[in-house]
């Protein structure tokens, strides 16, 4: 069975710290694929500074069109809302029987992941790829106001701890935030992201 990796976000917008980790686990780890799941916007959550959902699929497309490893998934929009992992996990199952799911995600997530939504049954039926998270200033301050642990879930059988994943001290927020200073983020982003943002304005 072709094994595939979902990398769940909202990717507003997706940079190339984002990418870099999809590469990665993409190539060196039992993963034929990943997947790119662009989480759609809760209504009552707005946010000025989300993108539409439409437009921040069509942001990981360009980004990632030149990697056959990597795909831009739209999977949880016809979802009900919020979308529960557990719920796109049955939904993608069903839709896609002949392949096999693994989640990706931050180690900040995995001190958190016995707060899911049946996560003792994602845990026990898939594997978890872990990779490491360099904490910006802001994510500092949140995880030490509300300290969390793992329960022991990074010694379970099907999490894999990929320590090597190359990773970087960038966020979406900082991203958004430079662009509305006018700041330069050309190297944060692909070109062809760049230049989508740049030619529709957004976040300025």
């Amino acid at each position: 069975m072709k094994k595939i990796g979902l990398f769940f976000g909202t990717y507003n917008p997706i940079h190339v710290g984002h990418l870099v980790i999809a590469n990665h686990l993409a190539n060196y780890t039992e993963l034929d694929e990943v997947w790119l799941v662009v989480s759609p916007q809760n209504p009552l959550k707005k946010k000025d500074s989300l993108l539409q959902d439409y437009h921040r699929l069509a942001l990981v497309r360009v980004a990632i069109e030149d990697n056959p490893r990597l795909k831009a998934s739209d999977i949880e929009f016809s979802l009900p809302i919020p979308s529960f992992t557990s719920n796109t996990l049955a939904h993608i199952n069903e839709r896609y029987p002949d392949y096999s799911f693994a989640l990706i995600m931050g180690e900040d997530n995995l001190r958190t992941f016995h707060k899911w939504k049946n996560y003792e049954d994602i845990l026990n039926n898939n594997r978890i790829y872990v990779y490491p998270r360099v904490l910006t200033e802001q994510e500092k301050e949140a995880t030490l106001a509300k300290v969390e642990t793992d329960n022991g879930l990074r010694n379970h059988q099907n999490v894999i701890m990929c320590d090597d994943v190359p990773v970087m001290k960038i966020s979406a927020s900082f991203i958004r935030s430079a662009i509305k200073g006018k700041k330069d983020v050309n190297y944060l982003l692909t070109q062809p992201v760049f230049k989508y943002l740049t030619e529709m304005h957004f976040y300025e």
